[in-house]
Protein backbone atom coordinates (compact mmCIF):
# COMPACT_ATOMS: atom_id res chain seq x y z
CA UNK A 1 0.00 0.00 0.00
CA UNK A 2 2.86 2.03 0.24
CA UNK A 3 4.01 4.81 -2.98
CA UNK A 4 6.84 3.05 -4.52
CA UNK A 5 9.71 5.79 -5.72
CA UNK A 6 9.27 6.55 -8.64
CA UNK A 7 10.95 9.28 -11.17
CA UNK A 8 7.64 10.59 -12.73
CA UNK A 9 3.51 10.84 -11.82
CA UNK A 10 2.93 9.05 -15.00
CA UNK A 11 5.40 6.29 -14.13
CA UNK A 12 3.85 6.33 -10.15
CA UNK A 13 0.33 5.77 -11.42
CA UNK A 14 1.55 2.79 -13.36
CA UNK A 15 3.80 0.98 -11.44
CA UNK A 16 1.40 0.97 -7.85
CA UNK A 17 -0.88 -1.75 -6.98
CA UNK A 18 -3.09 -2.68 -4.02
CA UNK A 19 -1.26 -4.76 -1.64
CA UNK A 20 -3.70 -4.84 1.65
CA UNK A 21 -3.12 -8.15 3.87
CA UNK A 22 -6.20 -10.20 4.37
CA UNK A 23 -5.75 -9.80 8.55
CA UNK A 24 -5.56 -5.65 8.84
CA UNK A 25 -6.79 -3.78 11.78
CA UNK A 26 -6.15 -0.31 11.99
CA UNK A 27 -5.84 0.06 16.09
CA UNK A 28 -3.05 -2.84 15.83
CA UNK A 29 -1.13 -1.35 13.08
CA UNK A 30 -1.01 2.17 14.81
CA UNK A 31 -0.02 1.11 17.97
CA UNK A 32 0.92 -2.71 18.57
CA UNK A 33 3.16 -2.73 15.35
CA UNK A 34 5.49 -0.17 16.08
CA UNK A 35 5.45 -0.55 19.96
CA UNK A 36 7.07 -4.47 18.95
CA UNK A 37 9.67 -2.85 16.77
CA UNK A 38 10.25 0.73 18.61
CA UNK A 39 8.46 0.70 22.03
CA UNK A 40 10.24 4.49 22.85
CA UNK A 41 9.49 6.14 19.46
CA UNK A 42 7.73 9.03 19.77
CA UNK A 43 4.15 9.27 18.06
CA UNK A 44 2.21 11.92 19.88
CA UNK A 45 3.07 15.35 21.24
CA UNK A 46 0.60 17.50 22.76
CA UNK A 47 1.83 21.31 22.40
CA UNK A 48 0.53 23.35 25.56
CA UNK A 49 0.52 27.44 25.63
CA UNK A 50 2.79 27.14 28.59
CA UNK A 51 5.42 25.20 26.91
CA UNK A 52 5.06 22.19 29.44
CA UNK A 53 4.29 20.07 26.02
CA UNK A 54 3.46 16.11 26.41
CA UNK A 55 5.04 13.26 24.35
CA UNK A 56 3.43 9.66 24.27
CA UNK A 57 5.69 6.97 22.69
CA UNK A 58 4.16 3.88 20.44
CA UNK A 59 4.94 1.09 23.79
CA UNK A 60 2.85 3.31 25.66
CA UNK A 61 0.09 3.91 23.38
CA UNK A 62 0.08 0.08 22.95
CA UNK A 63 -0.16 -0.16 26.53
CA UNK A 64 -2.98 2.11 27.84
CA UNK A 65 -5.19 1.26 24.44
CA UNK A 66 -4.93 -2.03 25.32
CA UNK A 67 -6.25 -1.66 28.88
CA UNK A 68 -9.10 0.64 27.56
CA UNK A 69 -10.04 -2.29 25.14
CA UNK A 70 -9.86 -4.91 27.76
CA UNK A 71 -11.99 -2.56 30.21
CA UNK A 72 -14.55 -1.85 27.16
CA UNK A 73 -14.90 -5.37 26.62
CA UNK A 74 -15.41 -5.50 30.59
CA UNK A 75 -18.16 -3.63 30.69
CA UNK A 76 -20.35 -5.16 27.52
CA UNK A 77 -18.96 -3.70 24.71
CA UNK A 78 -18.87 -6.54 21.56
CA UNK A 79 -17.57 -6.24 17.81
CA UNK A 80 -19.57 -4.02 15.70
CA UNK A 81 -20.92 -1.68 19.14
CA UNK A 82 -20.49 1.51 18.24
CA UNK A 83 -18.98 4.00 20.47
CA UNK A 84 -18.86 7.42 20.12
CA UNK A 85 -16.12 9.67 21.04
CA UNK A 86 -16.54 13.08 21.62
CA UNK A 87 -13.34 14.77 22.65
CA UNK A 88 -10.78 17.44 21.31
CA UNK A 89 -7.26 16.86 19.85
CA UNK A 90 -5.66 14.57 22.81
CA UNK A 91 -3.45 11.57 23.81
CA UNK A 92 -6.92 10.58 25.22
CA UNK A 93 -8.57 10.57 21.78
CA UNK A 94 -6.03 8.70 20.43
CA UNK A 95 -6.51 5.86 22.76
CA UNK A 96 -10.26 5.86 22.80
CA UNK A 97 -9.73 5.54 18.95
CA UNK A 98 -6.91 2.74 19.06
CA UNK A 99 -9.01 0.78 21.35
CA UNK A 100 -12.14 0.92 19.60
CA UNK A 101 -10.06 -0.72 17.04
CA UNK A 102 -8.97 -3.21 18.61
CA UNK A 103 -12.00 -5.02 19.99
CA UNK A 104 -13.81 -4.98 16.86
CA UNK A 105 -16.06 -2.12 17.70
CA UNK A 106 -17.09 0.84 15.25
CA UNK A 107 -15.82 4.42 16.48
CA UNK A 108 -18.27 7.34 15.96
CA UNK A 109 -16.23 10.20 15.93
CA UNK A 110 -18.68 13.57 16.86
CA UNK A 111 -17.12 17.63 16.99
CA UNK A 112 -17.46 19.19 20.57
CA UNK A 113 -18.93 22.18 18.63
CA UNK A 114 -22.30 20.03 17.88
CA UNK A 115 -25.17 21.63 19.81
CA UNK A 116 -27.83 18.82 21.24
CA UNK A 117 -29.69 18.30 18.15
CA UNK A 118 -27.03 17.47 16.18
CA UNK A 119 -25.60 15.17 19.08
CA UNK A 120 -29.04 13.36 19.33
CA UNK A 121 -29.20 12.64 15.71
CA UNK A 122 -26.16 10.97 15.12
CA UNK A 123 -25.94 9.12 18.71
CA UNK A 124 -29.52 7.61 18.27
CA UNK A 125 -28.91 7.06 13.86
CA UNK A 126 -25.58 5.36 14.80
CA UNK A 127 -27.21 3.57 18.17
CA UNK A 128 -23.92 4.27 20.06
CA UNK A 129 -24.13 2.35 23.29
CA UNK A 130 -21.17 3.96 24.92
CA UNK A 131 -20.03 7.58 24.65
CA UNK A 132 -16.15 8.82 25.65
CA UNK A 133 -16.01 12.66 26.52
CA UNK A 134 -14.73 15.72 28.44
CA UNK A 135 -16.42 17.58 31.15
CA UNK A 136 -18.12 19.71 28.35
CA UNK A 137 -18.83 17.02 25.99
CA UNK A 138 -20.50 15.45 29.46
CA UNK A 139 -23.33 18.44 30.16
CA UNK A 140 -24.84 18.38 26.71
CA UNK A 141 -24.72 14.58 26.50
CA UNK A 142 -26.66 14.36 30.17
CA UNK A 143 -29.14 17.36 28.52
CA UNK A 144 -30.19 14.71 26.37
CA UNK A 145 -29.46 11.25 27.75
CA UNK A 146 -33.31 10.27 28.17
CA UNK A 147 -33.64 10.73 24.16
CA UNK A 148 -30.63 8.72 23.61
CA UNK A 149 -32.19 5.11 23.07
CA UNK A 150 -29.34 2.92 23.02
CA UNK A 151 -26.53 4.62 24.61
CA UNK A 152 -25.72 2.46 28.00
CA UNK A 153 -22.14 4.25 29.17
CA UNK A 154 -20.70 7.22 29.32
CA UNK A 155 -17.07 7.65 29.76
CA UNK A 156 -15.84 10.74 31.11
CA UNK A 157 -11.82 11.91 30.57
CA UNK A 158 -13.11 14.64 33.48
CA UNK A 159 -13.50 14.86 36.64
CA UNK A 160 -14.63 11.82 38.49
CA UNK A 161 -18.86 12.27 38.91
CA UNK A 162 -21.56 10.02 40.44
CA UNK A 163 -22.61 7.46 37.78
CA UNK A 164 -19.93 8.46 35.19
CA UNK A 165 -17.00 5.99 34.53
CA UNK A 166 -13.85 7.45 34.31
CA UNK A 167 -11.56 7.18 31.95
CA UNK A 168 -8.29 6.86 33.84
CA UNK A 169 -10.15 4.50 36.03
CA UNK A 170 -10.46 2.03 32.67
CA UNK A 171 -7.48 2.71 31.96
CA UNK A 172 -5.64 1.66 35.36
CA UNK A 173 -8.07 -1.23 35.55
CA UNK A 174 -7.51 -3.05 32.10
CA UNK A 175 -4.74 -5.70 31.31
CA UNK A 176 -2.29 -3.88 29.21
CA UNK A 177 -2.29 -6.92 26.44
CA UNK A 178 -5.35 -7.20 24.87
CA UNK A 179 -6.07 -9.97 21.89
CA UNK A 180 -8.73 -8.74 19.72
CA UNK A 181 -10.57 -10.09 17.10
CA UNK A 182 -8.57 -11.16 13.57
CA UNK A 183 -10.54 -8.39 11.39
CA UNK A 184 -10.05 -8.29 7.81
CA UNK A 185 -10.06 -4.61 5.44
CA UNK A 186 -14.15 -4.85 4.88
CA UNK A 187 -15.15 -5.55 8.48
CA UNK A 188 -16.49 -2.29 9.80
CA UNK A 189 -14.31 0.07 12.30
CA UNK A 190 -15.21 3.17 11.59
CA UNK A 191 -18.46 5.85 10.91
CA UNK A 192 -18.33 9.30 10.18
CA UNK A 193 -21.60 11.29 9.69
CA UNK A 194 -21.56 14.03 6.77
CA UNK A 195 -20.79 17.02 7.02
CA UNK A 196 -24.49 18.25 6.45
CA UNK A 197 -24.59 20.54 3.88
CA UNK A 198 -26.96 19.10 1.51
CA UNK A 199 -29.50 18.09 4.29
CA UNK A 200 -29.62 15.40 7.67
CA UNK A 201 -26.31 14.07 8.11
CA UNK A 202 -25.86 10.23 7.40
CA UNK A 203 -23.12 7.85 9.02
CA UNK A 204 -20.82 6.76 6.38
CA UNK A 205 -19.69 3.46 7.59
CA UNK A 206 -15.71 2.49 6.47
CA UNK A 207 -14.14 -0.86 6.97
CA UNK A 208 -10.46 -1.41 8.59
CA UNK A 209 -9.39 -1.19 4.78
CA UNK A 210 -9.67 2.84 4.86
CA UNK A 211 -6.64 3.94 6.59
CA UNK A 212 -4.54 1.59 4.32
CA UNK A 213 -6.46 3.40 1.35
CA UNK A 214 -5.42 6.95 2.28
CA UNK A 215 -1.31 6.01 3.28
CA UNK A 216 -0.84 6.63 -1.15
CA UNK A 217 -2.55 10.11 -1.02
CA UNK A 218 -1.15 11.08 2.07
CA UNK A 219 2.21 10.10 0.83
CA UNK A 220 1.51 12.17 -2.26
CA UNK A 221 0.41 14.93 -0.70
CA UNK A 222 3.41 15.46 1.60
CA UNK A 223 6.02 14.99 -0.82
CA UNK A 224 7.26 11.52 0.13
CA UNK A 225 6.52 11.31 3.46
CA UNK A 226 8.06 9.90 5.76
CA UNK A 227 11.52 11.60 6.06
CA UNK A 228 13.78 12.33 8.12
CA UNK A 229 12.44 14.70 10.67
CA UNK A 230 8.68 15.01 9.93
CA UNK A 231 6.48 16.05 12.30
CA UNK A 232 2.73 16.83 11.14
CA UNK A 233 -0.24 19.12 12.72
CA UNK A 234 -3.62 20.32 11.82
CA UNK A 235 -5.92 22.47 13.26
CA UNK A 236 -9.01 20.33 11.91
CA UNK A 237 -11.08 18.72 14.28
CA UNK A 238 -10.26 14.93 14.71
CA UNK A 239 -14.01 14.39 14.59
CA UNK A 240 -14.26 14.34 10.61
CA UNK A 241 -12.16 12.83 8.00
CA UNK A 242 -9.65 15.78 7.29
CA UNK A 243 -8.61 15.30 10.87
CA UNK A 244 -8.48 11.78 11.23
CA UNK A 245 -7.87 10.32 8.29
CA UNK A 246 -6.04 12.63 6.22
CA UNK A 247 -3.61 13.32 9.28
CA UNK A 248 -3.89 11.60 12.36
CA UNK A 249 -3.99 7.90 11.32
CA UNK A 250 -1.85 7.53 8.58
CA UNK A 251 0.80 9.34 10.52
CA UNK A 252 0.88 6.79 13.04
CA UNK A 253 0.87 3.95 10.69
CA UNK A 254 4.05 5.39 8.90
CA UNK A 255 5.84 6.16 12.35
CA UNK A 256 5.64 10.31 11.92
CA UNK A 257 5.11 11.86 15.17
CA UNK A 258 1.59 13.55 14.78
CA UNK A 259 1.07 17.17 17.18
CA UNK A 260 -2.51 17.95 19.27
CA UNK A 261 -3.47 21.18 20.23
CA UNK A 262 -6.31 22.16 22.83
CA UNK A 263 -9.59 22.85 20.81
CA UNK A 264 -9.77 26.64 20.27
CA UNK A 265 -11.36 28.94 17.53
CA UNK A 266 -8.89 28.99 14.72
CA UNK A 267 -6.11 31.97 15.71
CA UNK A 268 -3.39 32.93 12.63
CA UNK A 269 -0.90 33.96 15.24
CA UNK A 270 -1.07 30.70 17.34
CA UNK A 271 -1.39 28.24 14.56
CA UNK A 272 2.16 29.59 13.30
CA UNK A 273 3.38 29.53 17.08
CA UNK A 274 2.59 26.04 17.22
CA UNK A 275 4.26 25.37 14.30
CA UNK A 276 7.16 27.08 14.97
CA UNK A 277 7.77 25.87 18.73
CA UNK A 278 6.77 21.85 18.08
CA UNK A 279 8.98 22.11 14.95
CA UNK A 280 6.06 20.88 12.23
CA UNK A 281 7.75 19.98 8.64
CA UNK A 282 4.51 18.91 7.62
CA UNK A 283 0.49 20.58 7.99
CA UNK A 284 -2.67 20.15 6.70
CA UNK A 285 -4.65 23.20 7.30
CA UNK A 286 -7.89 23.67 5.44
CA UNK A 287 -8.13 26.61 3.09
CA UNK A 288 -10.52 28.59 4.86
CA UNK A 289 -7.76 28.47 7.91
CA UNK A 290 -4.83 29.65 5.03
CA UNK A 291 -6.91 32.67 3.95
CA UNK A 292 -7.36 33.67 7.89
CA UNK A 293 -3.15 33.31 8.25
CA UNK A 294 -2.64 35.86 4.93
CA UNK A 295 -4.06 38.52 7.92
CA UNK A 296 -0.57 37.55 9.83
CA UNK A 297 2.07 39.75 8.09
CA UNK A 298 5.59 38.76 7.11
CA UNK A 299 5.64 35.07 8.93
CA UNK A 300 8.71 33.68 8.32
CA UNK A 301 10.54 36.70 9.77
CA UNK A 302 8.41 36.45 12.93
CA UNK A 303 8.08 32.75 13.44
CA UNK A 304 10.61 30.34 13.23
CA UNK A 305 9.01 27.78 10.54
CA UNK A 306 10.53 24.76 9.44
CA UNK A 307 7.79 23.34 7.21
CA UNK A 308 8.34 20.96 4.40
CA UNK A 309 4.88 20.54 3.15
CA UNK A 310 1.82 21.82 3.43
CA UNK A 311 -1.88 19.93 2.45
CA UNK A 312 -4.96 21.61 1.81
CA UNK A 313 -8.85 20.12 1.19
CA UNK A 314 -12.48 20.60 2.19
CA UNK A 315 -13.35 23.99 0.05
CA UNK A 316 -11.34 24.95 -3.07
CA UNK A 317 -7.97 26.57 -2.27
CA UNK A 318 -7.74 29.13 -5.36
CA UNK A 319 -5.17 30.73 -7.18
CA UNK A 320 -5.05 33.61 -4.31
CA UNK A 321 -4.25 31.37 -1.74
CA UNK A 322 -2.23 29.17 -3.40
CA UNK A 323 -0.02 31.65 -4.67
CA UNK A 324 0.35 34.01 -1.11
CA UNK A 325 1.05 30.28 0.57
CA UNK A 326 4.07 30.15 -2.36
CA UNK A 327 5.04 33.87 -1.75
CA UNK A 328 4.88 34.14 2.02
CA UNK A 329 5.96 30.64 3.17
CA UNK A 330 8.21 29.31 0.18
CA UNK A 331 6.42 26.24 -0.50
CA UNK A 332 3.82 25.19 -2.85
CA UNK A 333 0.54 23.99 -0.98
CA UNK A 334 -0.51 20.14 -2.09
CA UNK A 335 -4.49 21.11 -2.69
CA UNK A 336 -6.09 17.43 -2.66
CA UNK A 337 -9.53 16.30 -2.58
CA UNK A 338 -12.13 13.43 -1.35
CA UNK A 339 -15.23 13.39 1.14
CA UNK A 340 -16.60 11.46 3.92
CA UNK A 341 -17.65 8.73 1.81
CA UNK A 342 -14.37 8.03 -0.55
CA UNK A 343 -11.70 10.35 0.41
CA UNK A 344 -7.82 11.46 -0.27
CA UNK A 345 -8.99 10.08 -4.62
CA UNK A 346 -7.03 13.68 -6.40
CA UNK A 347 -4.11 15.58 -5.15
CA UNK A 348 -1.17 17.51 -5.66
CA UNK A 349 2.36 16.57 -5.36
CA UNK A 350 4.62 19.72 -6.03
CA UNK A 351 7.67 17.30 -6.15
CA UNK A 352 5.97 15.26 -8.83
CA UNK A 353 5.41 18.83 -10.68
CA UNK A 354 1.82 17.64 -10.17
CA UNK A 355 0.54 21.67 -8.75
CA UNK A 356 -1.52 23.78 -11.16
CA UNK A 357 -3.14 27.16 -9.45
CA UNK A 358 -6.65 26.64 -9.41
CA UNK A 359 -6.83 22.68 -9.70
CA UNK A 360 -7.09 19.81 -7.33
CA UNK A 361 -4.49 17.68 -9.07
CA UNK A 362 -4.39 14.78 -10.62
CA UNK A 363 -5.90 11.12 -9.83
CA UNK A 364 -3.57 9.66 -6.74
CA UNK A 365 -2.30 6.32 -7.89
CA UNK A 366 -4.43 3.57 -6.88
CA UNK A 367 -7.96 5.58 -7.42
CA UNK A 368 -9.52 6.06 -10.79
CA UNK A 369 -11.24 9.32 -10.90
CA UNK A 370 -13.57 10.88 -13.78
CA UNK A 371 -15.96 13.80 -14.66
CA UNK A 372 -18.78 11.88 -15.79
CA UNK A 373 -22.82 12.69 -16.76
CA UNK A 374 -26.13 11.81 -15.25
CA UNK A 375 -25.90 8.33 -16.35
CA UNK A 376 -22.50 7.67 -15.22
CA UNK A 377 -20.59 8.49 -18.83
CA UNK A 378 -16.82 9.54 -18.63
CA UNK A 379 -17.73 12.85 -20.44
CA UNK A 380 -14.99 15.15 -23.00
CA UNK A 381 -12.17 16.97 -21.00
CA UNK A 382 -13.01 20.55 -20.93
CA UNK A 383 -16.74 19.58 -20.03
CA UNK A 384 -18.37 19.83 -17.08
CA UNK A 385 -19.79 16.80 -14.96
CA UNK A 386 -19.71 15.08 -12.06
CA UNK A 387 -16.16 13.80 -9.96
CA UNK A 388 -16.86 10.71 -9.72
CA UNK A 389 -14.74 7.55 -8.33
CA UNK A 390 -14.94 3.83 -9.66
CA UNK A 391 -15.29 1.17 -7.24
CA UNK A 392 -13.85 -1.02 -5.95
CA UNK A 393 -11.34 1.24 -3.98
CA UNK A 394 -10.14 0.61 -0.35
CA UNK A 395 -11.44 4.42 0.46
CA UNK A 396 -14.40 3.97 -0.29
CA UNK A 397 -17.64 3.83 2.67
CA UNK A 398 -18.90 0.25 2.63
CA UNK A 399 -22.49 2.00 3.33
CA UNK A 400 -24.66 4.40 4.90
CA UNK A 401 -25.54 3.12 8.15
CA UNK A 402 -29.28 1.70 8.07
CA UNK A 403 -30.29 3.24 4.46
CA UNK A 404 -30.14 1.07 1.84
CA UNK A 405 -31.98 3.75 -0.68
CA UNK A 406 -29.58 6.65 0.09
CA UNK A 407 -26.38 4.32 -0.60
CA UNK A 408 -27.66 3.09 -3.65
CA UNK A 409 -28.85 6.32 -4.50
CA UNK A 410 -24.78 6.99 -4.24
CA UNK A 411 -23.98 5.25 -7.08
CA UNK A 412 -24.24 4.77 -11.35
CA UNK A 413 -22.89 1.63 -11.96
CA UNK A 414 -19.64 1.16 -10.92
CA UNK A 415 -19.07 4.96 -10.80
CA UNK A 416 -19.26 6.74 -6.79
CA UNK A 417 -21.11 9.89 -7.55
CA UNK A 418 -19.63 12.76 -5.25
CA UNK A 419 -22.47 15.36 -5.79
CA UNK A 420 -19.30 17.57 -6.34
CA UNK A 421 -19.08 19.20 -9.98
CA UNK A 422 -15.50 19.49 -11.81
CA UNK A 423 -13.87 19.72 -15.00
CA UNK A 424 -10.65 17.34 -15.97
CA UNK A 425 -8.10 18.88 -18.74
CA UNK A 426 -6.62 16.89 -20.75
CA UNK A 427 -3.67 17.20 -18.80
CA UNK A 428 -5.83 15.41 -16.12
CA UNK A 429 -6.02 18.03 -13.74
CA UNK A 430 -9.46 18.41 -12.07
CA UNK A 431 -10.73 22.04 -11.58
CA UNK A 432 -13.46 21.75 -8.23
CA UNK A 433 -16.51 24.08 -10.38
CA UNK A 434 -18.65 23.51 -6.94
CA UNK A 435 -21.27 21.14 -5.31
CA UNK A 436 -24.47 20.35 -7.92
CA UNK A 437 -26.60 21.86 -5.50
CA UNK A 438 -24.46 25.30 -5.38
CA UNK A 439 -24.34 26.05 -8.69
CA UNK A 440 -26.01 29.00 -9.76
CA UNK A 441 -28.19 29.40 -12.96
CA UNK A 442 -28.50 33.00 -14.27
CA UNK A 443 -29.47 34.40 -17.58
CA UNK A 444 -28.64 30.85 -19.05
CA UNK A 445 -25.38 30.26 -17.77
CA UNK A 446 -24.52 27.60 -15.03
CA UNK A 447 -22.33 29.46 -12.37
CA UNK A 448 -19.68 27.56 -10.02
CA UNK A 449 -19.29 29.42 -7.01
CA UNK A 450 -15.62 28.66 -6.12
CA UNK A 451 -13.97 30.82 -8.85
CA UNK A 452 -15.98 33.63 -7.32
CA UNK A 453 -15.20 33.54 -4.12
CA UNK A 454 -11.44 32.73 -5.11
CA UNK A 455 -11.74 36.28 -6.59
CA UNK A 456 -13.96 38.08 -3.80
CA UNK A 457 -10.81 37.30 -1.32
CA UNK A 458 -8.69 38.57 -3.37
CA UNK A 459 -10.07 42.02 -2.65
CA UNK A 460 -8.20 43.94 0.39
CA UNK A 461 -11.32 44.40 2.00
CA UNK A 462 -12.27 40.76 1.84
CA UNK A 463 -11.72 37.97 4.37
CA UNK A 464 -14.19 35.52 3.56
CA UNK A 465 -16.62 35.20 1.02
CA UNK A 466 -19.54 32.80 0.02
CA UNK A 467 -21.15 32.92 -3.62
CA UNK A 468 -24.89 31.66 -3.80
CA UNK A 469 -27.56 32.10 -5.96
CA UNK A 470 -30.53 34.13 -5.05
CA UNK A 471 -34.03 33.60 -6.81
CA UNK A 472 -34.64 36.27 -9.85
CA UNK A 473 -37.80 36.34 -11.69
CA UNK A 474 -36.17 37.95 -14.60
CA UNK A 475 -32.43 35.72 -14.50
CA UNK A 476 -34.03 32.64 -12.83
CA UNK A 477 -31.29 33.54 -10.09
CA UNK A 478 -28.71 36.45 -9.28
CA UNK A 479 -25.24 35.88 -7.92
CA UNK A 480 -25.35 36.89 -4.42
CA UNK A 481 -22.19 36.81 -2.08
CA UNK A 482 -22.02 37.45 1.14
CA UNK A 483 -18.91 38.76 3.34
CA UNK A 484 -17.03 38.80 6.38
CA UNK A 485 -14.64 41.80 6.08
CA UNK A 486 -10.80 41.93 6.90
CA UNK A 487 -9.82 44.18 10.06
CA UNK A 488 -10.45 48.11 9.51
CA UNK A 489 -13.08 48.17 7.18
CA UNK A 490 -16.28 48.61 8.09
CA UNK A 491 -19.64 47.68 5.91
CA UNK A 492 -20.61 50.31 3.06
CA UNK A 493 -22.90 50.86 0.06
CA UNK A 494 -20.09 52.20 -1.54
CA UNK A 495 -17.53 48.89 -0.58
CA UNK A 496 -20.76 47.10 -1.66
CA UNK A 497 -20.46 48.47 -5.03
CA UNK A 498 -16.65 48.42 -5.12
CA UNK A 499 -16.66 44.75 -4.43
CA UNK A 500 -18.98 43.87 -7.05
CA UNK A 501 -17.23 46.07 -9.61
CA UNK A 502 -13.89 43.88 -8.52
CA UNK A 503 -15.14 40.80 -9.93
CA UNK A 504 -17.33 41.98 -12.68
CA UNK A 505 -13.88 43.44 -14.04
CA UNK A 506 -11.43 41.02 -13.11
CA UNK A 507 -13.55 37.75 -13.38
CA UNK A 508 -16.99 37.72 -15.63
CA UNK A 509 -19.54 40.21 -16.87
CA UNK A 510 -22.30 37.58 -15.93
CA UNK A 511 -20.48 36.14 -12.71
CA UNK A 512 -19.73 38.98 -10.57
CA UNK A 513 -22.28 39.23 -7.49
CA UNK A 514 -24.93 41.82 -8.51
CA UNK A 515 -25.71 41.71 -3.96
CA UNK A 516 -22.98 41.85 -1.48
CA UNK A 517 -24.39 41.59 2.12
CA UNK A 518 -21.84 41.91 5.03
CA UNK A 519 -22.17 39.61 8.03
CA UNK A 520 -20.20 38.76 10.90
CA UNK A 521 -19.33 35.55 10.88
CA UNK A 522 -19.63 32.86 7.88
CA UNK A 523 -22.13 29.58 8.75
CA UNK A 524 -19.38 26.76 8.43
CA UNK A 525 -19.73 22.80 9.18
CA UNK A 526 -17.39 21.83 11.93
CA UNK A 527 -15.18 20.69 8.99
CA UNK A 528 -14.49 24.08 7.90
CA UNK A 529 -16.88 24.09 4.81
CA UNK A 530 -18.89 26.75 4.12
CA UNK A 531 -23.06 25.96 4.66
CA UNK A 532 -24.48 27.70 1.29
CA UNK A 533 -27.50 26.69 2.16
CA UNK A 534 -28.12 28.19 5.20
CA UNK A 535 -26.95 31.70 3.47
CA UNK A 536 -29.79 30.71 0.62
CA UNK A 537 -32.07 30.25 3.42
CA UNK A 538 -31.48 33.68 4.84
CA UNK A 539 -33.19 34.97 1.12
CA UNK A 540 -36.10 32.56 1.01
CA UNK A 541 -36.92 33.58 4.58
CA UNK A 542 -36.54 37.31 3.65
CA UNK A 543 -38.88 37.14 0.39
CA UNK A 544 -41.33 34.82 2.81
Amino acid sequence: MLLPSAASYDALYREFSWQIPASFNMGRVVSDAWAAREPDRICLEHYSPDGLHQTMTYGELAERSSAFANSLQAIGVRVGDRVALLLPQGFETVIAHVAIYKLGAIAVPLALLFGVDALEHRLNVSGAVAIVTNDFGLSRVQEISAKLRDLRHVISTGCPRDGILTFSDLCAQGSPAFQGPDTGPDDPALMIFTSGTTGAAKGALHGHRVLAGHIPGFQFAHEGLPQAGDKIWTPSDWAWAGGLLNVLMPALMLGVPVVSSPAQKFDPDMAFRIMAEMKVRNAFIPPTALRLLKTVDHPRARYDLVLRTIGSAGESLGRETYEWVKSALGLTPNEFYGQTECNFVLSSAANLDVSKAGAIGKAVPGHRVAIVDAQGRVMPAGQIGQVAVARPDPVMFLEYWNDPEATAHKFVGDWMLTGDLGRQDASGYVEFFGRDDDVITSSGYRIGPAEIEDCLIAHPAVRLAAAVGKPDALRTEIVKAYVVLADGYTPSDRLAKEISNWVKHRLSMHEYPREVAFIHDMPMTTSGKVIRRALRERDTNAAA
